[in-house]
């Protein structure tokens, strides 16, 4: 079901913000009528434009980070693990929280338990904060009184995701201070230094030799031209996002890049060690088998992978057991699927899940360092390459010039 975003006022006169499931806008409206509050303005998620939702630039969008996240839920699970009642626990973190619309988003949940909802239907409300995996795994909680001790598994899953997260960001910034140090100076040497030689040419009245004409082009067509260029880019972009967001480009897109010789292999590491870390934290906190295999779908980028899912969802159904649904995927690599079979013979597959995951997240790390310990050094080669190339063009021409007679 689509989700809607509504501003409506409330009993007491305050106006309030957030975000609801429901089926089509008039019932949207209504559930809001529903809880006591007066809709002022209801719009289906993504609606953007003149004649949409409210624009705004991103740094005016309410958001709040993964880490903000983290910490919310580090903090309620040590509170709530201190024995204080919830709604005490998310009082206490309302003056704590820094982020402001965290901290709204504490406020609205509170008072939503104090009119007699839980707290995974508050967390309901805001699906673009809070995922479905959050979601879940804090209703199994509730069910099962142990809402303290799944915050804490939601937190060990936050922490593994952000620290996951923070390892990309970190192995890449070499490389792309790299290669931003290494074109700013081509494009400086292209559009600056190379042109100053057709004046020394022009004053000496010698010919201009081939490679610098060459490079004289290409300084021309890059300084008359870098808007049409700069148009170009924009529009290739475009154009790439239109088609990687539709279904058959998306999913067309991700086998190709599963087919690739090392970035293939990393990727499915990747999406296998997102897929068994989810699924086994969900079944941990005692949410259902096939429930949980159809929240991992959405937690799975690769669309190949989440198509696999239903197949495995198909098998589970019909009692053949995951180890062997996930083999008839075709997908997950047959050391996984060993370990799956041992999940199920032993009975638990929740912790094998996680083991799994802890294996393949090694295997990612090893696989990561492997491929910028190659791709580093080929980007300095080539941007050595094609500088050397423009120094030894320029030298040659500076020496040509003493070849011509006086």
């Amino acid at each position: 079901m689509p989700f809607f975003q509504y501003k409506a006022v409330t009993p007491d006169g305050r106006v309030t913000e957030g975000t609801l499931e429901a089926s089509d806008k008039s019932v949207a409206i209504a559930r809001l009528e529903e809880q006591g509050q007066m809709p002022i303005k209801v719009s289906a998620e993504g609606e953007a434009g003149l004649f949409g939702s409210e624009f705004k630039l991103p740094w005016q969008r309410k958001r709040v980070p993964q880490s903000d996240l983290l910490l919310y839920t580090q903090e309620l699970a040590t509170l709530m693990k201190a024995g204080l009642p919830l709604d005490r626990s998310l009082t206490i973190l309302a003056d704590l929280t820094d982020n402001v619309y965290l901290k709204e988003i504490g406020e609205d949940l509170l008072r939503e338990i104090k009119g007699g909802k839980s707290l995974s239907e508050g967390l309901a409300m805001y699906p673009q904060v809070f995922p479905k995996l959050y979601i879940n795994m804090v209703r199994a909680g509730e069910i099962s009184g142990t809402l303290d001790s799944i915050l804490l598994r939601v937190v060990d899953y936050l922490e593994n995701v952000e620290e996951l997260r923070n390892y990309f960001i970190s192995s890449l910034i070499y490389p792309a201070i790299l290669g931003f140090v290494g074109t700013g100076s081509i494009i400086v040497m292209v559009t600056f230094v190379i042109p100053k030689f057709a004046g020394i040419f022009e004053n000496a009245g010698a010919p201009i030799p081939l490679p610098m004409k060459i490079m004289l082009g290409i300084s021309g067509i890059l300084t008359s031209y870098w808007w049409l260029i700069l148009l170009a880019i924009a529009g290739a972009v475009y154009m790439w996002k239109r088609y990687i967001q539709s279904e058959e480009g998306r999913l067309s897109w991700d086998r190709r890049i599963l087919s690739f010789p090392l970035l293939g292999s990393l990727m499915r590491k990747i999406e296998v060690g997102r897929f068994s870390r989810t699924l086994g934290t969900l079944l941990k906190s005692a949410v259902p088998l096939i429930q949980s295999i159809n929240i991992v779908r959405e937690v799975v980028n690769n669309q190949v992978i989440a198509q696999s899912m239903e197949g495995v969802v198909k098998g589970v159904k019909k009692g053949d057991g995951l180890a062997r649904s996930v083999k008839r995927s075709e997908v997950f690599p047959a050391f996984a699927v060993h370990l799956l079979e041992v999940g199920e013979e032993t009975g638990r597959l929740d912790d094998m899940l996680l083991q799994i995951a802890d294996t393949y997240d090694r295997e990612m790390r090893t696989a990561i360092k492997r491929l910028i310990a190659l791709f580093e050094p080929a980007m300095i080669l080539f941007m050595g390459l094609v500088i050397g190339l423009m120094v030894v063009s320029m030298l040659y021409s500076i020496f040509s010039i003493n070849d011509v007679p006086l």
